[in-house]
């Protein structure tokens, strides 16, 4: 059996419920809640993936605010 390596990636922010929410139900991560504020759990390859993936959903969100 192999073991996987965690790592965590701290929110940044900007980061709604709805995009959190989207994330979790798309990668392999998880969400845990910590007193310097919520992190996601998971593979280092998943993290680089949730963070594409949130950079383009802020991306768009500010370009729909700005239209």
């Amino acid at each position: 059996m192999e073991d996987r390596q965690e790592f965590e990636m701290g929110l940044p922010n900007g980061v709604g419920e709805q995009m959190v929410a989207h994330a979790i139900e798309q990668f392999d991560i998880k969400l845990e809640h910590t007193e310097f504020g919520p992190k996601f759990i998971g593979t280092y390859e998943e993290l680089e993936k949730v963070k594409e993936f949130l950079r383009d959903a802020i991306a768009q969100r500010l370009s729909e605010l700005e239209g």
